[in-house]
């Protein structure tokens, strides 16, 4: 029985191929990149075919002529991730800048401590017999552990306001800070939750790729966002032209403060 092999060559002259018809509906530039190496490729194959075999093909001129290959590789592969890349970006930016100035709600566990004060907001799927709040520094050492009160523990979501303040009353420098909850039924099961912030968005900025806002003077991807809305003061405007007065998101009735 005869097995066929194909051989790497010919495997990548196909692939190179497929690329280059892909690339047919890509600007004309790309196109004739492509083209060009898939040129290449045939020619360097058929160099290899017909060279003699008492005389081959110097290895320092074959070593150049990869060189040369993997460079025109390299440079379709970086326009591809270029292109991506301002597309990507483009599409952040104007997505973000339409955030600014309005009231949102972004899934973090991480909030900033500016004047003596930070806030998250956190919700349970259940009522707890036990929560426990949890404030952890950078490092994730635990500065401040509180119980949590009574409503704290009921179904729904809830707010949370430190004061920046660690367990022994001393003041903690401003920064980013976590917030845990660890919460528990009346079996000692763990009820998961979720932990959130909510603010307007005063700044944009691109870290990594990616766009970030600010919330709050917390920095927050955009990617984390699940609610947006207007602001309080622009929603709540009655019809003679005065403005009715509306409870602030990040500080509904039910605050816990420490």
């Amino acid at each position: 029985m005869t097995t066929s092999a194909t051989s790497p060559i010919t495997q990548t002259t196909t692939q190179t191929s497929a690329a280059a018809q892909a690339a047919a509906n890509a600007d004309p530039g790309r196109t004739s990149l492509a083209q060009n190496f898939d040129m290449f490729l045939t020619l360097l194959t058929t160099q290899m075919k017909n060279q003699d075999p008492t005389s081959p093909m110097d290895s320092t001129q074959f070593m150049s002529q990869l060189v040369q290959m993997t460079g025109v590789e390299q440079q379709l592969a970086g326009n591809d991730l270029l292109k991506q890349l301002v597309a990507n970006t483009g599409a952040n930016v104007s997505n973000a800048v339409d955030l600014i100035g309005k009231q949102v709600r972004a899934t973090t566990s991480d909030a900033n401590l500016s004047n003596g004060q930070a806030k998250w907001g956190y919700s349970l799927p259940a009522n707890a017999a036990d929560v426990r709040i949890e404030v952890l520094d950078s490092s994730g050492l635990s500065v401040r552990t509180i119980a949590g009160s009574a409503d704290g523990a009921k179904a729904g979501e809830h707010s949370f306001t430190w004061d920046g303040k660690d367990s022994l009353g001393a003041t903690m420098p401003d920064g980013t800070y976590t917030l845990k909850v660890t919460a528990s039924d009346a079996g000692g099961l763990n009820i998961a939750s979720s932990i959130y912030v909510e603010g307007m968005v005063s700044a944009i900025q691109l870290q990594d790729g990616q766009s970030v806002i600010t919330i709050n003077g917390g920095k927050v991807p955009i990617g984390q966002v699940t609610a947006v809305s207007l602001p309080a003061d622009a929603s709540n405007t009655s019809g003679s032209g005065g403005s009715t007065p509306a409870t602030d998101p990040t500080n509904p009735a039910d605050q816990t403060s420490a």
